[in-house]
């Protein structure tokens, strides 16, 4: 049988060593030696003997996602083996945490990640009560992320001398040590007549950078 379909870069190749790798860029491949962890709903495919479970998160975690609709939905898989995980056609991309990194990512935008990294959500520090982006997800630690983002990204780096204001919907994650804070860009008469649909931003402070999706789809928790 002869066909494109049938390409090197689409075949599912044996594994090599355990972890987190590009299959392709709409794609994440986890080869399971034990546990991983990825949003629920993600699996699109495996082979190998694994389970699925629903991942606990905690009380504190579980509360402020019932209250706000934030954060992520879990499931851990364990066992040994392949899985691939996708999500609605997304691009794919994978971070490595060193020890001393953090990072802030929008719930929506995660995919899968290893156990060995700490997961908790936190209250955008100076959101209030304001837009989408009001708690997110923090991760530390070392080991690997999975992301995923609407279309492809847009990197910007943010210093002390240029502050980065971003619309709370297309923010993908920032540098977890950014100072951030909600800014209103449109005066009140401006409001008044209409306004022109961009009234608040997450604006960033400091040395880092943050990542944005050239979409402002809404957060699914």
């Amino acid at each position: 049988m002869r066909s494109d379909l049938f390409k090197s870069e689409y075949q599912a190749q044996a594994p090599t060593a355990p972890g987190m790798s590009l299959q392709h860029s709409k794609a994440i491949k986890y080869v399971v030696n034990g546990e991983c962890h990825a949003r629920q709903g993600a699996m699109v495919a495996y082979r190998g003997n694994l389970q699925f479970e629903v991942k606990s998160q905690g009380v504190g975690n579980f509360l402020k996602r019932a209250v706000t609709g934030e954060g992520l939905a879990l499931m851990a898989v364990r066992g040994q083996g392949e899985v691939w995980f996708a999500h609605n056609n997304e691009n794919c991309f994978v971070v490595d945490l060193e020890p001393q990194d953090s990072l802030t990512i929008n719930g929506r935008n995660v995919l899968c990640f290893d156990p060995s990294l700490h997961y908790e959500i936190k209250m955008v520090s100076g959101a209030g009560m304001t837009g989408g982006g009001l708690f997110n997800c923090l991760f530390s630690g070392q080991g690997r992320i999975g992301l995923m983002c609407d279309g492809d990204p847009i990197v910007i780096p943010v210093s002390h001398h240029a502050p980065v204001y971003v619309d709370t919907d297309a923010v993908v994650g920032w540098s977890s040590h950014l100072q951030t804070s909600i800014h209103r860009s449109q005066s009140l008469k401006s409001m008044l007549k209409g306004g022109s649909g961009e009234v608040f931003q997450l604006m960033l402070q400091g040395e880092g950078f943050v990542i944005v999706q050239p979409s402002e789809a809404k957060p699914t928790g």
